[in-house]
């Protein structure tokens, strides 16, 4: 094999590749990036076997061929080039031979054989939404899924797509975050989980463009059709929770507040907070304001936000760091804090029905 690669191009489909290579594995061809050439492109994939990636480079392709390169020395080396043309050179017995201007450096790779195929997923009634929109929603909800592997179901994210509504449910026990966003009619329904991981790399490599994508959901896997980059996984196994039927729809105390002003008085209460155990902060809802407070060993702070109350006062607590993790991913000027009781969970809401998000935050029960 020898190919002439731009160093640019090479690099940037090395780094997206590279995001499905796990530390866990033991075996060294999933240590590696398959480099295959087709034609007149270049295949490059990464693999683990839960997560896979392949995407498609063009080069000027002198003889073909395919080879397995250590991804973790071979990404530092190309980094290492300057910018320019790099020629690769694979022999029968898979030595790789790598020139650039004044460098000549030369690495074993593995057989190309060896190399396990991403999965076939038959690609029909495919999801299209646009890049951005689909970017968007994986982080304003991510944050909510399990890191809690003895209930792997909720590592993953609940994918649910009906007629013309796209829908993403991460929770993590102790909050739930709900996107939902329009998309064109699609007349299928859809109910899987995806691992958060798997969501977190697709989020990364898309763009924020209005560019279209498509997703494909097959028996056991997911496929994310970039044009020049797909992405292939696993589908997580079990039932995930109904989750609008904890989400309360009834309400007896409803808070109006100004999003920034209340993000800002919990950022700076959870300086504090963040001292303590649980991250405790603690509101006291009164007529026209609300009170925020904490306090740990090293001090003690107090914060008024103004508010517009419906119902009776109330004292409640949170984890401040979760509570910061939702404000964070609302856009929205003015949000709605919904309660019932101080045990009961807080809704988070926008105040227009069609802004597409709902969170739920359980509260810390303490003495206040």
């Amino acid at each position: 094999m020898k190919i002439i690669f731009s160093q640019n191009k090479l690099l940037n489909s090395i780094n997206i590749v590279q995001r499905a290579i796990s530390n866990r594995t033991t075996l060294s061809i999933l240590q590696g990036i398959l480099i295959k050439t087709e034609r007149d492109v270049v295949k490059i994939v990464a693999n683990d076997l839960q997560l896979g990636i392949e995407t498609y480079i063009d080069a000027e392709v002198i003889e073909q061929g395919s080879v397995v390169v250590p991804s973790k020395i071979f990404s530092d080396i190309i980094r290492k080039l300057p910018q320019g043309s790099i020629e690769i050179t694979v022999d029968e017995r898979n030595k790789i031979e790598i020139k650039s201007f004044n460098s000549l450096i030369n690495l074993q790779g593995l057989d190309a054989r060896e190399f396990p195929e991403l999965e076939i997923i038959e690609e029909r009634n495919p999801i299209e939404i646009e890049e951005g929109i689909f970017k968007d929603m994986i982080q304003r909800s991510i944050f909510s899924v399990s890191l809690d592997e003895t209930r792997p179901i909720y590592t993953g994210a609940l994918f649910e797509q009906e007629d013309d509504s796209l829908t993403l449910v991460c929770l993590d026990g102790y909050r739930l975050a709900v996107r939902k966003v329009e998309i064109d009619e699609n007349p299928q329904k859809i109910k899987v989980v995806i691992p958060g991981n798997t969501l977190e790399e697709v989020s990364k490599i898309v763009g924020n463009s209005d560019k279209k994508m498509s997703i494909i959901i097959g028996e056991k896997h997911v496929l994310f059709d970039l044009g020049y980059t797909r992405i292939i996984s696993r589908i997580l196994e079990g039932d995930f929770l109904n989750y609008r039927q904890i989400v309360p729809e009834e309400y007896s105390i409803r808070v109006k507040v100004d999003t920034g002003l209340l993000k800002s008085s919990i950022e700076r209460a959870s300086l504090i907070a963040r001292e303590g155990e649980n991250h405790l902060i603690k509101f006291k809802i009164r007529e026209d304001k609300m009170v925020i407070t904490s306090n740990s060993e090293i001090g003690n702070i107090f914060e008024e936000v103004p508010i517009l109350l419906e119902g009776n006062e109330l004292d409640i607590a949170f984890n401040g760091r979760y509570f910061l993790d939702i404000l964070r991913a609302i856009e929205d000027d003015e949000i709605c804090l919904d309660f019932t009781t101080n045990i009961n969970p807080c809704v988070i809401r926008p105040l227009t029905e069609d802004r597409g998000y709902t969170y739920l935050l359980l509260p810390v029960r303490v003495f206040i």
